[in-house]
């Protein structure tokens, strides 16, 4: 049944989105390298790695460039349209193919690169490699501001790996464990609600019995 909503929106969104979404490929063209789009490689659905579809945001080279896979406030490889094309998360939209085609669900874990993926336990592991990654999920909307709390912590690197990365890891397999229609539609609700007003916190109570937040998150989400 997931899967027929996954169609079923994807298809509607990729019609009604599409008038909004020329303008911004015209100005990819223009601006930047010229690139329209960029394909990511993530881990998907049986840990199986996948390309991911985004709008161009970053230098092509970016991953192998200073920052790796993270980005840092005022990032120079950003693209002139890429900053607003990011805080927006307009740069996801490319990712309804992706759930068209079944490489990804409306809602999910949020697919990770290689280097990301491999810091979760393997009981994490276990559970994300059991369902289709996800435009957006409980993660995502846990950690919809990733970018700003990286931003204000003195070491970006070690605070991703060592509190971002296990909380996100147990947010991912809550949401496994309790995935069903109920948790698919309340999870997009509270995704329009974290795009209109970001500093909602609203999936803290939307659930019983999350995993704790983590005291050096409590601040940021």
């Amino acid at each position: 049944m997931i899967r027929f909503f996954d169609i079923l929106f994807s298809g509607i969104a990729i019609i009604i989105l599409l008038p909004f979404m020329i303008p911004i490929m015209i100005g990819l063209k223009l601006t930047g390298e010229h690139d329209i789009f960029y394909k990511q490689t993530r881990i998907g659905k049986g840990g199986k790695p996948f390309g991911v579809m985004k709008f161009a945001t970053m230098l092509r080279n970016s991953p192998n460039m200073a920052g790796g896979v993270l980005t840092q406030k005022d990032d120079p490889r950003i693209l002139p349209m890429g900053k607003f094309l990011r805080k927006t998360k307009i740069n996801e939209l490319p990712q309804l193919l992706n759930i068209f085609i079944g490489q990804m669900s409306v809602i999910g874990p949020r697919p990770q690169a290689k280097a990301h993926y491999d810091l979760y336990s393997d009981e994490v592991k276990a559970a994300v490699d059991t369902v289709a990654p996800g435009l957006s999920g409980l993660g995502s909307v846990a950690f919809r501001d990733e970018e700003d709390m990286l931003n204000a912590v003195e070491n970006r690197d070690v605070f991703h790996d060592t509190i971002i990365a296990p909380y996100k890891g147990a947010l991912e397999v809550y949401f496994v464990n309790h995935r069903n229609l109920c948790t698919y539609f309340k999870l997009i609700w509270l995704t329009v609600l974290a795009v209109l007003k970001p500093s909602s916190k609203s999936w803290r109570k939307a659930f019983k019995g999350l995993p704790p937040v983590p005291a050096e998150l409590e601040e940021y989400i």
